[in-house]
């Protein structure tokens, strides 16, 4: 019998010894690819930063300058002085001040007012079956296509009739419904992403339904309620048409508001006009946006991402 040596080391018969795998030489063609992407996307984001900060910056340096620097020195060069005899000219003499505290009285009865019914409308929706109820969701949503010009003919007819106009009460409710649809879209789908446990807790310890809501429900919504709120802060505090169209007379003494004034600088003079008033006038309505967003931003990026993050 003849014997046969056999290699420990080598594979069992039967068997195929496949090779490890091969380490790529070259980069990773998807990693490449995403690199590639986020370099288009930082290029992009920066443009679009330059055309939305450069604007701004122009618009607060011509806020210190005279007419004739405006005109004559380059846009972006620095005011030969700093002095703020523009701003006093814009909220004294072309009356900014009046129009100012005018558009924060009516943006701040007409934010608590959208949010008052407008949160408690969404969650009457999100957690409360009826009959209708979907049909009722689809009509507020339905708000938000409706053009406003197309509605300025009849509120200007309803307003007239019900003697609201040249009123702030008119204002702030034409306000308040213009402002309805997207809050309840938004709250509505907010408030289902609450859980249902703490409710049904509540409700056995014996609370009723309003306090259910404002004790319990209302405070478990705070980011999504102070993310629609900044919304419809800058939404109303720019609006322009809306007030022409409710808001009457001229001067001193009208009910006007910041944006009818600033628009009023531009064209009362002709030619003539105060640009470096009517700069300074746009700044002071630009700052108090920029505030609000710097002081709540955490919690405007918390409340948009919450209803997807749960």
């Amino acid at each position: 019998m003849t014997n046969v040596s056999t290699d420990v080391t080598a594979p069992p018969p039967g068997t195929v010894d496949y090779p490890g795998p091969r380490k790529s030489a070259g980069v990773n063609p998807d990693k490449r690819d995403g690199k590639l992407f986020s370099g288009f996307a930082h290029i992009a984001l920066a443009i679009w930063g330059i055309l939305v900060i450069a604007p701004l910056i122009w618009v607060i340096l011509a806020s210190f300058k005279s007419n004739t620097e405006i005109f004559t020195h380059a846009p972006f060069s620095l005011p030969s002085k700093i002095s703020f005899e523009t701003y006093k000219t814009a909220w004294t003499e072309a009356h900014i001040g009046r129009y100012f505290l005018n558009s924060v009285f009516v943006v701040a009865l007409s934010t608590t007012g959208t949010m008052i019914f407008g949160s408690m409308a969404a969650y009457v929706l999100a957690r409360y079956k009826f009959w209708g109820d979907r049909a009722i969701y689809y009509l507020f949503v339905s708000g938000m296509a409706f053009p406003v010009f197309m509605a300025i003919v009849p509120l200007y007819l309803i307003l007239r009739n019900l003697h609201l106009l040249n009123s702030f009460t008119g204002l702030i409710l034409v306000y308040i419904a213009y402002s309805l649809p997207f809050t309840i879209f938004f709250m509505t789908a907010f408030f289902k992403t609450l859980p249902n446990t703490v409710a049904e807790a509540a409700v056995v310890d014996g609370a009723s339904h309003t306090r259910l809501f404002f004790q319990v429900m209302l405070p478990m919504a705070k980011s999504g309620l102070i993310s629609i709120t900044i919304f419809n802060i800058v939404g109303q505090w720019n609006q322009y048409l809306l007030p022409v169209a409710i808001m009457q007379g001229s001067g001193a003494d009208s009910k006007w508001v910041l944006t009818q004034g600033i628009a009023n600088i531009s064209v009362s003079a002709g030619y003539q006009a105060n640009w470096a008033a009517l700069f300074a006038a746009l700044t002071l309505s630009i700052l108090p946006m920029i505030i609000v967003y710097a002081f709540f931003q955490r919690q405007i990026q918390s409340g948009l991402t919450a209803g997807a993050t749960k």
